[in-house]
């Protein structure tokens, strides 16, 4: 049965509602599929996993880059997929809105748009531009179903103020975002406290920091938990040992490590 991208914005908005769940990020279709197989409801992209397959840093490809990569994420696949949509591609209101009308065209389930400038001296937008940003972003979704993630980047930008990032969130969450995230909170406390200050919105943890697991993650209130950019670093991990050991040594044995090739045609098959 074909699976509708009204379908999968329903189903992803649904996924909202109660329990907690796992948002893996995948880096091309192939991971993407394979994610699918795994049982997995929904998948999310990765800014840093996609432009590392192209050969770019991450924050360092174009909105046009991204949104055919995201639209063959979503045609490769029959479950939701959200996109991580860094600041919108754009400062002014207007012109993030413009992309996020494009992205929206992608297929996608949901869509985030980040507070931060790429600047370390000062790394996150003025308050009011940041919540300008999500309004515009919020019109320009209209009634398309696709889901807005409002995320304050400051702890990733080492601006650890719990109290700014609580204000920030409480913020895009009037403005319109559907659900709240804030990469880089690593202790329970810090956590339940975000939780608690953006219900009844549900809350998006990156769990690289806190190393809480998925029933731990639930217990706080957090009700989605994605990886960011973690299996594309495991995936070039393996990569990595295995070439630095033929460049460097001339011998072979790290390719003895890597996923049979039989299970990957049967996957795919």
């Amino acid at each position: 049965m074909h699976v509708t991208t009204a379908d999968k914005r329903a189903t992803f908005r649904k996924m909202h509602e109660s329990g907690c769940f796992i948002l893996p990020n995948p880096v091309d279709v192939g991971s993407a599929k394979a994610l699918q197989h795994l049982g997995f409801k929904a998948i999310a992209s990765s800014s840093a996993g996609f432009a590392w397959t192209i050969g770019k840093a991450d924050n360092h490809v174009s909105v046009e880059d991204v949104c055919q990569h995201l639209a063959a994420l979503s045609s490769a696949v029959d479950i939701p997929v959200n996109a991580d949509f860094e600041g919108g591609f754009a400062v002014e209101p207007d012109k993030v809105a413009d992309n996020v009308e494009r992205c929206v065209r992608t297929g996608v389930a949901g869509l985030s748009i980040e507070d931060s400038t790429g600047d370390k001296d000062k790394p996150l937008y003025d308050r009011a531009l940041a919540v300008e940003r999500i309004k515009a972003s919020r019109k320009a979704i209209g009634d398309s179903g696709t889901l807005l993630v409002g995320r304050c980047e400051a702890y990733l930008w080492g601006v650890t103020d719990l109290k700014l990032v609580i204000d920030r969130l409480t913020a895009y969450a009037d403005a319109g975002a559907d659900c709240l995230y804030a990469p880089g909170l690593r202790s329970r406390e810090d956590i339940a406290a975000v939780v608690k200050a953006v219900a009844p919105k549900p809350f998006n943890l990156l769990i690289g920091a806190s190393g809480l697991s998925l029933q731990e993650a639930q217990d706080l209130g957090v009700r989605r938990i994605s990886v960011g950019g973690s299996l594309a670093r495991a995936a070039w991990g393996g990569f990595m040992r295995a070439a630095k050991e033929m460049a460097e040594k001339g011998t072979f044995t790290e390719l003895g490590s890597g996923y049979p090739g039989g299970e990957l045609n049967k996957m795919f098959g």
